[in-house]
């Protein structure tokens, strides 16, 4: 029988994702519209969202918090570019995007001295062998296969070298060790559902001590420079962009801070992202014909919640035909795995999601299920 209860709000998209609850576009500010991104009216606006953005993501005060083009790709090559280079690099991948920064460090950056740790999707790499004098680049949340990094013990508070991190399906729904990292990169159209195109990176004291004393052998794009003339270009990190950013996204993310600032902050987001998974948990547990493509509960993410079909006799049959029926029918937008990596469907779980969403959406995968075994 074909369910009678929809969710409210179809859009699980791992990115964009889904907009906060009750979001709607003429509850934005849009004084800044128009004007000049150097005007002192938007530098305050674009400061107050780099503050919130602080408070929000509990970053320690002494880590510079700034806004970069290109989304999260743009802030990591940013970072790679700029940083890498006087010690050897371990790159830590487990899912498409750690692949992208690999192919980066060895092929355009053309790194000599590197470590590169893969795991098969679904699983971490041997964490234990990074090396704390050396450099380490990793996604900590695999978004394309559902692997998180647990935690930050693996890593050493007596490194030599520095931590890049691309967290940007991570931050907004799990625990993160910014005292771990020395490098973060994100962007918006993730964990809150911002718009695209922007990214954020933050840098750790030791992450400018190295701008500062390093210059690095390649010419470094101008929309990835963080240095000048040896000296760390902390303007960009007080409002003063590198290139004209979009203050009509700058006021959607800072109306999605505001209601994760209001509705209890960090501790409250986990926790509605923890919801999400835990209603997709008891529902595999009943569910024979479908699994976690992560088996390992410690390393699963609550954001990018992936499933695989066991008995799928070509792989990608009952993904793609599950997807498209409950498209069809506005039941669920965008949540086919992504094509580059192994067959899945991928549910956003982020805290912009209702866990009454998600259950809703559960029951229609399983008469969708029903329909393609039927056809």
């Amino acid at each position: 029988m074909q369910p009678s209860l929809k969710p409210e709000r179809p859009n699980f998209s791992s990115g964009p994702t889904c907009k906060r609850p009750n979001w709607r576009i003429d509850k934005l500010d849009l004084i800044t519209i128009g004007r000049s991104h150097r005007s002192s009216l938007c530098l305050d606006r674009i400061n107050h969202l780099v503050d919130l953005t602080k408070n929000v993501l509990e970053i320690p005060e002494t880590y510079h918090v700034g806004i970069l083009p290109g989304s999260c790709t743009g802030a990591m090559e940013a970072a790679m570019w700029s940083l890498l280079g006087p010690r050897p690099v371990d790159f830590v991948s487990f899912d498409v995007f750690g692949n992208v920064w690999i192919h980066d460090g060895l092929k355009e950056l053309k790194l000599k001295n590197t470590q590169v740790l893969t795991a098969p999707p679904g699983c971490l790499p041997d964490l234990s062998k990074v090396n704390p004098s050396h450099d380490v680049v990793f996604t900590y949340n695999g978004s394309t296969t559902g692997v998180c990094v647990p935690n930050g013990e693996w890593i050493s508070d007596k490194r030599e070298g520095l931590v890049i991190c691309d967290a940007i399906s991570a931050l907004f729904s799990m625990s993160f060790p910014w005292e771990k990292m020395d490098v973060v990169s994100f962007a918006w159209q993730k964990g809150l559902g911002g718009e695209a195109a922007h990214g954020m990176l933050v840098l750790s004291p030791r992450a400018v001590e190295r701008l500062e004393s390093h210059r690095p052998p390649w010419p470094i794009p101008r929309v990835f420079r963080l240095a000048e003339e040896g000296k760390f270009s902390k303007r960009i990190f007080e409002g003063m962009t590198i290139n004209t950013p979009s203050m009509f996204i700058i006021e959607d993310f800072i109306d999605a801070l505001t209601w994760a600032q209001d509705i209890g902050g960090l501790p409250i987001l986990i926790s509605r992202s923890k919801a999400n998974l835990k209603a997709v948990e008891e529902w595999v547990e009943k569910t024979p014909w479908i699994e976690f493509l992560v088996q390992d509960p410690e390393i699963r993410s609550s954001s990018t919640i992936c499933l695989r079909f066991p008995e799928d006799p070509v792989g990608w049959l009952y993904p793609k035909a599950i997807a498209s029926l409950l498209e069809d029918n506005g039941i669920a937008y965008g949540i086919l795995g992504h094509t580059s990596s192994v067959p899945c469907l991928r549910i956003w779980g982020g805290p912009t999601v209702e866990a009454s969403d998600i259950k809703a959406l559960l029951p229609w995968i399983t008469w969708a299920y029903e329909q393609v075994k039927s056809a």
